[in-house]
């Protein structure tokens, strides 16, 4: 399933517990800025083979985002 995958992938980036990272949680939740944005597409891009454009990661502002991006690219 994407969601786990992207969990998991988000929980080792933050180091966060899987109980906190649901479908919305969002990236500000996370203490996201932009390089980690950029360094969670990178890795997120090498697992589901996808591409995240600029204008796609301005867009992203929770998990839910990103697993609906990855299932629609």
């Amino acid at each position: 399933m994407i969601f786990d995958r992207v969990q998991k992938i988000v929980c080792e980036q933050f180091d966060l517990e899987p109980e906190f990272v649901t479908a919305d949680t969002t990236l500000e939740e996370v203490d996201a800025d932009s390089l980690d944005i950029y360094d969670l597409a990178q890795t997120l891009e090498t697992e589901f083979e996808v591409i995240f454009n600029e204008k796609a990661l301005e867009e992203l502002r929770s998990i839910g985002d990103i697993v609906r991006y990855i299932e629609n690219n």
